[in-house]
């Protein structure tokens, strides 16, 4: 029997502490149970993860108490945060931060209480008369509890026989009410329903790619050893319309015969409410409920969530990355649907990618893992063709559909045209597709009215003081924002330097997509879906229910709307600039221009209707958008996988940014010098370290930043040599540091 717990204190700074364990209660812990234990002058709570027999720390103290002698978190789940920890060079604390949510260590954050009365016995017609005569609100309120087939609760007869706390109170004492306090869920999907739908009949195509998953998921026999050799994680490559998502349903259901959970992941939080519509309705006639968990969601929301999927209530989970770490048991099948999205690595420590755990936790759980994607990242397919993942591929759409017809307009020429946002073929385009009552979707990647503020006469441009990058305008608002640190202010009405009147208001966002779009189409609904209209709860579900029922003539938007979406009447898509991503300073630019391009063109023609595509752009000849335009990925995948080999980026090698930020600049950048001189005293052998320099975004949130870049392929190696020297390391109080194992954004 063990007599000492390893434990991890809520919020510590970074390290597992040892408490002995009082002998009555030595029996009842295990790993992942929840207890409270002695710092310092106060109590905190905590959670085991490793059981001991002895130990060698000093002064160790007894624990408190047991605040949940039952695991709220698996051993494998804490197998999970020990890797991350180690992999993504952060602390075990950090780790399991992402692991546990906050939600669910904050004590004042419970299961919401609600108190229900029931008729206690049967009331007689006399009682019943009686209290008509002397007390009218009890005698209403006992007819309303006869009438009813269950508990009501207190609230509702409050409303509906306005009996307040003192008439159910008389009531009670009377004998003829009971209450009792009932703990009721917070549904994220309260009031909407959900119609059964039956199983879609698979193509050849599908079937077979079906088959593969099912012999993945068949391979981890229920209640037998794991194989010797386990199936490899499968990449799913299918072109966009080709019927995914049919191979997933089928594949879960597979695993819930089984009588296994499922994990499913998806990128952006607009895609979980068509998402958790198609889950529910396809497994609205059985009992296996769905959870939903995205930071949308209300805290008591996502605690019910949490605690429905703990319990085993909701065996199917659906979610943004942080959903990989659901505390699911007897887990069969874990889905990374568009698995190439970057809205998968974490921007704060620990910076894990939901991708490469989803893998990670698969290989612990013991079960298949399913990427899928129209546009693989490179890093995915490059473990494909090396053999670490099998690939299976959907090469043509369902029901033969074609994919769009992509035109590329060059607006070199066109501007000198038209001079507007739209060409005049993209505007004939949206023209024919209103009168045969078609649906446009317009895609624009920069939010607000105007990108920038120039005054011509002095040339001075209106910047964020905080960070190195200039302002937008959002015209509705009459402010400039910056999208960086959220800085705003009124917007000028004159230079702020040389006061001329003249101020010229430059550049293009969805705001102005969608007033421009308004008055060439007067007569066309438009509205727009970008982060700055969609900031209520159920602002996606509202606007994306109301394009499908055909209530929204044009759909304006940002990435958003860019992937995943399925609406059969969107025959027409105009990519406003295709250029916004492709020149930035950073070697997966190119990549994720073909990959938002082809995403983005996916929304055309998945009807009946062939659908057909405009593409924007003032450097029509990039291998990239050519690419996107003939569908080809192979082509792009032989072009750009030649030039990573050349330059040694990843996949042949793994990147780590280090940033060192502070708000004064000749601390960040002498820091930055600093750590670069003990790193390079004993670099591990096959390491790259880049010199420190300015970070592309130089100034952000009043923080100057300085980049150090280094490249391995033995990259567990690396993150501990960091670890080691970051440990031995002191900064100035006002340096900052992180490091960013397998980067995704190099600005």
């Amino acid at each position: 029997m063990p007599r000492f717990v390893r434990v991890l204190v809520d919020d510590s700074a970074s390290k597992a502490f040892d408490y002995e364990l009082p002998a009555a209660i030595a029996a009842t812990l295990q790993v992942g149970s929840r207890v409270r234990v002695p710092v310092r002058t106060r109590t905190a709570l905590a959670t085991v993860i490793e059981l001991l027999d002895a130990t060698d720390a000093p002064g160790v103290k007894l624990i408190t108490e047991v605040v949940s002698a039952d695991p709220i978190l698996s051993p494998r789940l804490i197998d999970l945060g020990r890797w991350i920890a180690d992999y993504y060079c952060c602390s075990i604390e950090a780790a399991m931060k992402s692991i546990l949510p906050q939600v669910i260590r904050k004590a004042e954050v419970g299961h919401q209480m609600r108190l229900f009365a029931r008729l206690a016995r049967e009331v007689t017609t006399g009682e019943l008369e009686a209290l008509q005569r002397k007390a009218p609100l009890q005698a209403a309120t006992v007819e309303y509890l006869a009438r009813a087939a269950a508990p009501v609760a207190v609230a509702e007869l409050a409303e509906k026989c306005d009996a307040n706390h003192s008439v159910v109170q008389a009531l009670l004492k009377k004998g003829l009410v009971l209450t009792e306090s009932t703990r009721v869920e917070r549904d994220p999907n309260q009031g909407e329903t959900f119609v059964a739908a039956a199983k879609l009949e698979m193509n050849a195509e599908q079937q077979a790619v079906f088959t593969r998953v099912c012999a993945a998921i068949d391979s981890f026999a229920i209640g037998h050893s794991p194989p010797a050799i386990p199936p490899k994680p499968l990449l799913l490559h299918g072109v966009t319309g080709s019927g995914k998502t049919e191979i997933y349903l089928q594949a879960i259901d597979r695993v819930l015969e089984r009588g296994q959970t499922a994990i499913m992941l998806v990128p952006e939080i607009s895609l979980t409410p068509q998402t958790v519509e198609r889950f529910k309705s396809r497994f609205a006639a059985t009992q296996h409920e769905v959870a939903v968990l995205h930071s949308h969601l209300s805290e008591g929301e996502r605690h019910d969530e949490w605690h429905r999927i703990r319990e085993g209530r909701a065996r199917i989970v659906i979610g943004a990355r942080s959903a990989i770490f659901a505390p699911c048991e007897n887990v069969g099948l874990i889905v990374v649907d568009e698995e190439h999205e970057n809205t998968y690595k974490q921007e704060e420590t620990p910076r894990y990618h939901g991708r490469d755990i989803a893998v990670l936790r698969g290989h612990l759980e013991k079960c298949a893992v399913l990427l899928g994607s129209a546009t693989p990242s490179l890093e995915s397919y490059w473990n494909a063709v090396q053999g670490k993942y099998e690939l299976v591929r959907l090469t043509t759409r369902i029901d033969d559909r074609k994919l769009p017809y992509i035109r590329i307009i060059d607006l070199r020429m066109e501007s000198k045209k038209s001079g507007g946002i739209l060409s005049e073929r993209l505007i004939t385009a949206i023209h024919a597709r209103l009168e045969k009552k078609e649906q446009t979707i317009l895609f624009l990647n920069r939010r607000g009215f105007s990108t920038s503020l120039l005054c011509e006469k002095c040339g001075h441009v209106c910047t964020c003081p905080n960070c190195s990058v200039s302002l937008t305008f959002h015209r509705g608002a009459a402010r400039v924002v910056c999208h960086i640190c959220g800085y705003q202010s009124v917007a000028p009405a004159q230079c702020p330097e040389c006061r001329d009147p003249g101020i010229k208001y430059s550049g293009t966002g969805t705001e102005k997509v969608e007033d421009t779009v308004g008055k060439i189409f007067p007569k066309a609904i438009v509205k727009r879906m970008d982060a700055d209209v969609m900031q209520r709860k159920d602002a996606f579900r509202e606007t994306l229910t109301a394009f499908r029922q055909g209530r929204i003539d044009i759909l304006v938007g940002t990435q958003m709307i860019a992937k995943g979406l399925h609406f059969p009447n969107v025959t027409l898509v105009g990519i406003i600039n295709a250029d916004l991503s492709l020149h930035l300073p950073d070697f997966r630019a190119g990549e994720r221009t073909f990959q938002l391009l082809t995403q983005v063109a996916g929304r055309a023609g998945r009807g009946d209707v062939e659908g057909e595509v405009f593409v924007q752009s003032f450097t029509p000849f990039s291998p990239s958008i050519q690419h996107a335009r003939q569908h080809d990925f192979d082509g792009y995948w032989e072009q750009e996988i030649e030039f990573r080999r050349q330059w040694d980026y990843p996949p042949f090698s793994h990147l780590v940014l280090i940033l060192v930020r502070s708000q004064h600049q000749e601390r960040a950048e002498f820091s930055a010098q600093t750590l670069h001189r003990r790193l390079k005293e004993a670099l591990p052998a096959g390491v790259t370290l880049g010199e420190p320099a300015p970070a592309p975004l130089e100034k952000s949130h009043s923080n100057y930043r300085f980049h150090l870049m280094l490249r391995t392929r033995a990259i567990q190696r690396l993150s501990r040599h960091l670890a080691a020297v970051l440990e031995k390391l002191t900064f100035p109080e006002d340096v900052f540091v992180t490091v960013d194992v397998d980067a995704y954004q190099l600005m």
